[in-house]
């Protein structure tokens, strides 16, 4: 949700939106993937209730061996490697902009204060009035951290992008488990974990009851409830921290211009894809299989301390699939057949603001019960079938819109506030449709 430029501003300039002709191509189809992967999670997990059914439940409506297949391949292919994917392309995208700001001899922090500002506000609103798995306040959160990084050595950025992928996934787990275990012994531990988990799953059962209601009210109250729930646990804190340790790694590959001059860096796309397939078959493999023997109720997580350490090793596995995934998108980009096909996405990349807002609506409208009700009813293959086609929809409607428009209307708004003045929305005569995609 970041703006891709190729060409330097002219020093002294004041700072704007890019123009169309100033884009990266690749990296808006790169934004227009990873959105409709994070759409499939999204509606898989929340959107559908699955989450927040009780696990005898859920289990039943993935227990068929087609949607046991459907359900394997997407914790294998898809959970987490979209969102890791975005969040790269998020520090990639801000590593763009302070060269911008570098090429105009000014600094990058009053502007991008105020876009992450306004990225909170609407964050926000889209936290509490629509859907409570809202990631824009917190990417938005996260990018103020982020411009500490902004004049760090690249050893020290990676060092920093290290601990928070690999050390605080082995970490946190392991205090959070042994650490009350210390200080008020292994049963009180016990017993108070016991009391966590009911409190949320009886917070999740209060979530389900007001989105499966009637009224569209009384669901978005519970939406916003259950944000007050969730905001303080700890166990955020951790996912904030593997978000920022995949900003840190687009920071870093925005600055040696791996995806913007992908000739020079062929080789290393190549050794991306590899060692990603590589570590990513294996840390994803740890998972389907550790989730297969938990529903076999061969596995339990409270007594198996060694499981502490999936955290670490499935985060290796997010990373590893994601890099796959980008270096195969780099690579087959250069061809021009296979450029012109993959540039259909990338107008859903150019306005990734609006249609993941517009995601959110549309899937409440189709789950929660004051809509059609499918929250809870259906098994993970319907859910992947009804995102395609809303995704399939989204597709000719970002090219439609973006004939004619220079942003989307959530990225006309986000930079209106940001620069402070009304922004021109309609295209100027000189850029025509044709323009979109070079």
């Amino acid at each position: 949700m970041s703006d891709a430029t190729t060409s330097a501003p002219v020093p002294g300039t004041s700072a704007r939106p890019v123009d169309v002709s100033e884009r990266v191509a690749l990296l808006d189809v790169l934004r227009g993937f990873a959105l409709w992967g994070v759409f499939v999670s999204n509606s898989i997990t929340w959107f559908s209730g699955n989450v927040l059914l009780p696990r005898a439940q859920s289990q039943a409506l993935a227990a068929p061996p087609f949607e046991a297949v459907v359900n394997s391949l997407y914790q294998f292919f898809v959970n987490q490697k979209f969102v890791t994917l975005f969040s790269f392309l998020f520090g990639l995208g801000f590593s763009i902009q302070l060269a911008r700001a570098d090429a105009r001899k000014s600094s990058i922090v009053p502007l991008y204060s105020r876009r992450l500002a306004v990225l909170v506000g609407i964050g926000l609103v889209h936290m509490f009035a629509v859907w409570l798995g809202d990631v824009l306040s917190t990417y938005a959160v996260l990018g103020f951290v982020l411009l500490l990084f902004r004049q760090r050595s690249d050893r020290a950025v990676l060092t920093w992008a290290g601990v928070l992928l690999v050390a605080v996934p082995l970490l946190v787990p392991a205090l959070l488990h042994f650490i009350p275990i210390l200080l008020h012994g292994a049963q009180a531990a016990a017993e108070a974990a016991k009391a966590t988990d009911e409190v949320d799953v009886r917070a999740k059962g209060q979530l389900l009851a007001g989105l499966s209601s009637g009224s569209f009210w009384t669901a978005q109250a519970a939406n916003a409830r259950f944000v007050t729930h969730m905001l303080p646990q700890s166990r955020r804190l951790l996912w904030m921290a593997t978000i920022l340790g995949r900003f840190l790694l687009g920071l870093l590959a925005g600055r040696h211009l791996l995806l913007q001059d992908v000739e020079r860096h062929r080789a290393l796309h190549w050794r991306l894809f590899v060692w990603g397939l590589v570590l990513g078959v294996l840390g994803n493999g740890a998972g389907v299989l550790v989730q297969r023997l938990r529903i076999a109720g061969l596995m339990d997580p409270a007594k198996d301390t060694w499981m502490l350490a999936m955290n670490a090793i499935m985060e290796v596995g997010y990373l590893g699939l994601a890099a796959a995934y980008v270096a195969a998108f780099a690579l087959l980009f250069q061809r021009e057949r296979w450029r012109r096909a993959m540039q259909v996405l990338g107008p859903v990349g150019r306005m990734a603001l609006t249609n993941y807002l517009l995601q959110s609506v549309v899937s409440i409208w189709l789950y929660d019960g004051w809509g059609l009700g499918f929250i809870g009813k259906l098994p993970p293959s319907r859910c992947l079938a009804l995102t395609l086609a809303v995704f399939a929809l989204q597709i000719p409607f970002s090219h439609a819109w973006l004939s004619r428009f220079r942003f989307g209307p959530a990225e006309w708004l986000w930079r209106s506030l940001t620069y402070g003045r009304i922004q021109p929305m309609r295209l100027a005569p000189r850029d025509t449709p044709a323009t979109l995609t070079n």
